[in-house]
């Protein structure tokens, strides 16, 4: 599982911020700073925040797979 954001499209309204403050930050007033990994334990709280998006600029991606164009370093 992961996020994209979109951080042209953001706002910096932090509704994401304050329903998954685990993944979602502010940094500075406008700044957003997220974890594009997170766990299945905070799976709730990250649909809630994509959808509370008032610009819709979360997307999560629930596949494991890398995307395309992204290569996987195992080491």
């Amino acid at each position: 599982m992961r996020l994209v954001v979109d951080l042209n499209r953001c706002q910096g309204f932090a509704q994401c911020v304050f329903l998954a403050p685990d993944v979602f930050s502010l940094h500075g007033n406008e700044a957003l700073l997220f974890t594009p990994r997170f766990d299945e334990a905070q799976r709730e709280r990250v649909e809630q925040a994509a959808a509370a998006c008032p610009v819709q600029a979360i997307l999560v991606d629930w596949s494991d797979e890398p995307t395309k164009g992204v290569e996987a370093h195992v080491g």
